[in-house]
C-alpha cells in the first residue's frame, strides 16, 4: 500500500511539473551572446508569404514565447539582423530553442515529439544525400576551371557523373521518405511526405492510401491529413463526364 501511495505521489508531481495545458505551447529560448533588446519574431506562412504572429525581446541571453495552437504546423523564428531563419514545428508542449548567433543553421530545437523527429529525420536525409554533396564539394573547382577554359570534355564528364549520383540519391531518398512514413504513424513529417505522394501522379495511389490509413487519428485530423483524404477521395471519384454502366450491362 505504501508503494502504491508513493507511485501516485510521484505521478502527481510529474503531472504538476508541466507548464502547459491543452493546446498551449511555451518556447523557451537561449540566445547566448545576443544583446539585450534584440528582437525574436515568431512567423508563420500564408498566401502572402511569412507573417509575424508574435514578437519578444532577448533579455540576459534568454527569451520566452507563449501561446495556443490546435495542431502542428511549420513556423520559423527570426533573430533581428540574422540572415537565416530557424525552422521548427509549432505544437502543444514545451519547446526548447538554443540559438547559435554565429551560425543560425546550427541552432537547435527540441522538447516536443515532432521537433525531435524533425531533427532526426533531417540528419538521416543528410546521410542519404551525403554522396551527392561530397561530389559537388570535391569537383566544384574542377567544374569552374572547365567552364572558364571551355573544356567541354571535362564539363560533360562531370555532368554525367553528377547526374548518375543524383539519380541514385533520388531513389534512396524516396525510399527513405516512404519507409519513414510507414513506420511513424504519429509524426507530422509523415503527413507531409504522404501529402507530397498524393500529389505525385507517378506514385501508386494504393500505396499512398495504405500508409494514410495506418496514420493515427490525430495525424489524420491535421491540415495535411485532411488534404490527403480529400485528394484520395478525388482520385476515387468518377472522371467528369463519365457515365456509369447500366445495371443490365454489369458483368
Amino acid at each position: 500500500m505504501k508503494k502504491i501511495i508513493l507511485l501516485l505521489s510521484a505521478a502527481v508531481v510529474l503531472f504538476s511539473c508541466s507548464k502547459v495545458g491543452k493546446d498551449e505551447y511555451i518556447i523557451s529560448g537561449t540566445a547566448k551572446g545576443v544583446e539585450n533588446g534584440k528582437t525574436i519574431i515568431l512567423e508563420t506562412q500564408n498566401e502572402m508569404g511569412m507573417v509575424a504572429i508574435d514578437t519578444v525581446k532577448v533579455e540576459n541571453g534568454k527569451f520566452e514565447i507563449k501561446g495556443k495552437v490546435t495542431e502542428p504546423a511549420f513556423h520559423t523564428l527570426q533573430l533581428e539582423s540574422a540572415t537565416n531563419k530557424i525552422p521548427f514545428i509549432l505544437e502543444s508542449g514545451e519547446i526548447s530553442v538554443v540559438i547559435d548567433k554565429d551560425s543560425i543553421q546550427k541552432s537547435k530545437v527540441s522538447g516536443t515529439y515532432n521537433n525531435e523527429e524533425y531533427v532526426k529525420f533531417n540528419e538521416e536525409i543528410k546521410a542519404v544525400q551525403k554522396k551527392l554533396m561530397d561530389f559537388q564539394t570535391k569537383n566544384m573547382q574542377a567544374m569552374n576551371t572547365a567552364q572558364q577554359t571551355k573544356d567541354t570534355a571535362v564539363i560533360n564528364s562531370l555532368m554525367k557523373q553528377f547526374s548518375e549520383i543524383q539519380q541514385e540519391v533520388g531513389v534512396a531518398s524516396k525510399e527513405k521518405y516512404i519507409n519513414y512514413a510507414e513506420t511513424h504513424p504519429k509524426s507530422f513529417i509523415s503527413a507531409l511526405i504522404i501529402q507530397g505522394m498524393a500529389n505525385d501522379p507517378s506514385v501508386d495511389s494504393k500505396k499512398t492510401e495504405t500508409i494514410y490509413n495506418s496514420f493515427d487519428e490525430s495525424l489524420k485530423n491535421t491540415k495535411p491529413g485532411k488534404a490527403i483524404k480529400t485528394k484520395l477521395d478525388q482520385m476515387k471519384a468518377p472522371a467528369a463526364g463519365a457515365t456509369a454502366p447500366a445495371v443490365g450491362d454489369a458483368k
